[in-house]
């Protein structure tokens, strides 16, 4: 994904052209409010770098601006003391992390489907034995009992080496 640059010093697109080659990745650079509300309504970036000067020179705008970043990584650098190097480490630094809480929210939602799941197919399967052993007689309805509570077994089957091969599956998705 592109990162947005939002400054308005002499350069920027400089600055922009070494980081792209430093990140390789796109960088598109904004010189002001409008230009970037404009570029931030019609695409997403990985993350969106704020000119500290612009921020002082304009809160009200520099909140607009972060309202608008949605997913993307929010910095606000001062680009009079900081050399692209440094930027493209911070960057890096930056979107490291947010790939690490990505991961860590996919295996809590991927935990917590596991949980669900493996409490339907639990209540299911011992449900419809209960209903089975209540159920004496040859009926149809002890039929339909019985294919749900053979189908809530195999599913379960199919869930528990599934489960128990890959544990940690989520954890390095």
């Amino acid at each position: 994904m592109k990162i947005l640059i939002i400054t308005g010093m002499e350069g920027a697109e400089n600055c922009a052209a070494a980081l792209s080659r430093l990140l390789t990745t796109e960088c598109d650079v904004a010189q002001g409010r409008r230009s970037a509300i404009t570029m931030l309504n019609r695409g997403e970036y990985a993350a969106v770098i704020l000119d500290e000067a612009l921020i002082d020179s304009d809160p009200q705008g520099a909140d607009l601006i972060w309202e608008r970043t949605g997913l993307a990584i929010p910095m606000q650098i001062n680009f009079a003391l900081t050399g692209v190097q440094r930027l493209a480490r911070e960057i890096r630094m930056a979107l490291s992390r947010a790939e690490r809480e990505r991961a860590i929210a996919r295996a809590a939602a991927a935990a917590a489907i596991e949980n669900e799941l493996k409490t339907t197919v639990a209540g299911l399967l011992l449900h419809s034995q209960l209903a089975l052993a209540d159920l004496q007689v040859s009926s149809p309805a002890a039929e339909k009992l019985r294919l749900v509570a053979d189908l809530a077994g195999s599913l379960r089957e199919q869930l528990t080496p599934a489960m128990q091969s890959h544990p940690q599956t989520a954890l390095h998705a």
